[in-house]
């Protein structure tokens, strides 16, 4: 989830609301120190390093990264004689990022007059995520969006009873399923492949890409699409769900403890684009 991204309590589909008498601001915006030393990779080369990042947590993006203009390659940034108008920020300038031989054009921006209430962004530029060859925290690449400090993922074990069907048929049954919680997320219910009829799972076509779980598989199950996923190589932070089954409570008939789930709010996942160039391998091996 994150802070204000999916159902987070700064997103314009937030879950829950704020407890104030008179109504809030339309648009939230949240600046704050990252405390983590971050650096920008492109040509090759280390182009930014910087352990005084700031975050900007924005309505229903992605928390995007900004770093002193002190702390990045001289020569690098390359002015490329295009404004835009920020509707919060003001007026944006954008460059050209030159390094290793390479060029990549409007691949960086920065506020050229923020207003008085966000002093935090003078002399900072943020690098496009996607146009970059690479962002690290440390020595550790960091895949799909800047890491949000507000996103958590808890996974329990639970005797609780768990069947899943097709029509009449018992597709999977189980009395030992792991339950993950994710913020801003319903919770998902994942099933040993054990209790599994895996011959009612027929492999589907793609895959995608969670920044925190990994890469997710898909099956179709009697003619519904993607009905259900595993991540196969779950990261490590998240082991506990490696190779298990999760099933789409919209697309099978899915009963917990004898009551059928429902498509909750927050089931539905905001799909955004990965690293320009990152492939399945790249990824499995973070």
């Amino acid at each position: 989830m994150g802070l204000s991204w999916q159902q987070g309590p700064l997103s314009p589909t937030a879950l829950g609301r704020f407890l104030t008498p008179e109504p809030l601001p339309e648009r939230l915006l949240l600046v704050e120190r990252l405390r983590r030393r971050m650096r920008v990779r492109f040509g090759g080369e280390w182009i930014a390093d910087s352990e005084d990042v700031v975050l900007l947590h924005e309505p229903g993006r992605y928390p995007v990264a900004y770093f002193p203009l002190a702390h990045v390659v001289d020569g690098v940034l390359e002015a490329g004689g295009r404004t835009t108008v920020h509707r919060d920020l003001g007026e944006t300038a954008w460059f050209t990022v030159r390094a290793g031989g390479r060029t990549a054009d409007r691949a960086a921006w920065r506020f050229t007059g923020p207003p008085e209430h966000a002093p935090e962004f003078e002399g900072r530029v943020v690098f496009a995520w996607r146009a970059m060859d690479a962002f690290y925290e440390e020595d550790e690449r960091i895949l799909g969006h800047a890491a949000d400090p507000y996103h958590r993922i808890d996974i329990r074990d639970t005797s609780r009873s768990l069947e899943v069907r097709s029509g009449e048929e018992v597709i999977a049954r189980t009395s030992r399923p792991v339950v993950l919680y994710e913020s801003g997320f319903a919770p998902r219910w994942y099933v040993p492949r054990a209790d599994v009829d895996e011959e009612r799972l027929t492999p589907a076509e793609g895959r995608t890409f969670c920044p925190y779980k990994g890469l997710a598989s898909y099956y179709d199950i009697d003619g519904a699409r993607r009905a259900a996923w595993s991540y196969r190589d779950a990261y490590a932070e998240v082991g506990r769900i490696g190779d298990l089954v999760s099933f789409e409570p919209d697309k099978v008939e899915v009963y917990l403890d004898g009551t059928r789930l429902e498509l909750e709010p927050g089931q539905n996942v905001v799909p955004h684009g990965i690293d320009r160039a990152l492939g399945t391998d790249e990824a499995l091996g973070h």
